[in-house]
């Protein structure tokens, strides 16, 4: 009797870097660098990852310098008074973004619509 030695199946390391960069990202808004290196690794691993999961770094690189623009500029009207709710809203549209994208990618699904600045 022969025994074939049985492989583990493989994971696919793109998902799973892209689940790390969405968890750096929920983690950046107490901690604010990690969303530095989430976009960072979003930029490393875009090229080597399948088509589906190229589609969520992309959704991320997007999410990353869209919520930077519109937190630039909240903080530059805060001294108006409406900076304030500008970055609520900011934060509420990052925490959205990452979770909706987290959740196509644990289906292994590319995002409905990646290009687009809101959900």
């Amino acid at each position: 009797m022969t025994d074939t030695p049985t492989q583990a199946p493989q994971q696919d390391t793109g998902a799973s870097n892209a689940k790390i960069v969405y968890i750096l990202y929920l983690v950046s808004l107490i901690v604010g660098l990690t969303g530095i290196v989430g976009v960072v690794m979003a930029y490393m691993y875009k090229g080597e990852a399948t088509a589906w999961v190229q589609d969520h770094y992309r959704w991320q690189i997007r999410t990353f310098w869209i919520g930077l623009l519109y937190s630039c500029i909240g903080l530059a009207l805060t001294f108006i008074g409406i900076g304030f709710i500008i970055l609520l809203a900011t934060a509420i549209w990052f925490i959205i973004r990452c979770v909706k994208g987290y959740q196509c990618l644990e289906k292994r699904q590319p995002l409905p619509n990646s290009g687009s600045w809101l959900f």
